[in-house]
């Protein structure tokens, strides 16, 4: 009987903490090295191993979804505005992923290695909750390859400045667009165009709609032209290839419009058409002559 009487505390204890140690959280980030400025983008991942739904949400104190983020001394960084994250029921036995901008939320502009991870509470849950596991991302700064400063048309005494930034790691060189509010200072927005290929020089200039256009080599053979306007918005990305004679080039008529010449429009989707078209010949069906 005593036996039963110490057994008995401990059922109840099982049965009052049925979801303890039984919500996996994850955290992963495709990259782990960030130009000042860009979005840090991370991907939380939860999964219900509980036996039954679970609700995640706040009660108006404390997020059901929080996010630690540390400079490389160990600091806690600050905090500059707080996500405010939705109800969510995962069924039992169900994985959500939720994809989050770090940098919308804590000051993580300065050059240097931070660690993150995320908690994730239950309903009644305050300090404690369900820890991820721990990463490691660092925050550099890229070169001004390129630069130009633009009035604003529609908000006259306010500029702006447009920026090309290059940035090499990992034996690859990306280009950034950046915008700049002269006003304050800060950027805009700031992200990567995609790989470039330095051997040819790239090109960039300001149409008359206050629009940035940039060209530059991304694979040996394929030029990429993006357009991004005052605000920091991408505006368009295309894929040029290389014209009879001459290489792709940004030319600027009297009217302001830029545009590229010296190339062929290039769409990798219709060329994967193309081909899945095209038979070889010891696929062709044997002739039948009469």
């Amino acid at each position: 009987m005593q036996f039963l009487r110490m057994l008995a505390p401990l059922a109840l204890l099982a049965a009052c903490q049925p979801a303890w140690a039984q919500v996996d959280v994850s955290l992963r980030m495709a990259r782990k090295q960030f130009v000042a400025g860009e979005a840090v983008k991370a991907t939380v991942t939860i999964t219900n191993h509980a036996g039954r739904d679970l609700v995640f949400q706040g009660d108006g104190r404390v997020s059901w979804l929080d996010f630690v983020v540390k400079n490389e001394g160990g600091e806690p960084v600050t905090l500059s505005a707080r996500n405010q994250f939705g109800a969510v029921r995962i069924p039992a036995g169900q994985t959500m992923s939720r994809e989050v901008d770090l940098s919308r939320s804590f000051r993580v502009r300065t050059m240097g290695t931070y660690s993150v991870y995320a908690i994730v509470r239950l309903p009644g849950q305050h300090a404690e909750g369900f820890l991820s596991n721990r990463l490691l991302f660092s925050v550099t700064k890229a070169r001004t390859y390129w630069s130009q400063k633009v009035g604003l048309k529609s908000r006259p005494g306010q500029t702006r400045e447009f920026r090309l930034l290059s940035y090499t790691g990992s034996n690859k060189t990306s280009l950034y667009a950046e915008v700049i509010d002269d006003r304050t200072g800060q950027a805009l927005q700031t992200y990567s165009l995609g790989e470039a290929l330095l051997f040819r020089k790239p090109q960039a200039t300001v149409d008359g709609k206050q629009v940035m256009h940039a060209l530059f080599l991304t694979t040996p053979s394929i030029w990429a032209h993006v357009r991004v306007d005052v605000e920091g918005r991408l505006l368009g990305r295309d894929l040029h290839k290389r014209g009879a004679g001459s290489e792709p080039r940004l030319i600027t008529f009297g009217t302001g419009e830029v545009q590229v010449a010296g190339s062929i429009p290039y769409n990798p989707d219709l060329e994967r058409e193309v081909k899945g078209k095209t038979h070889k010949i010891s696929e062709r069906p044997a002739f039948v002559y009469e």
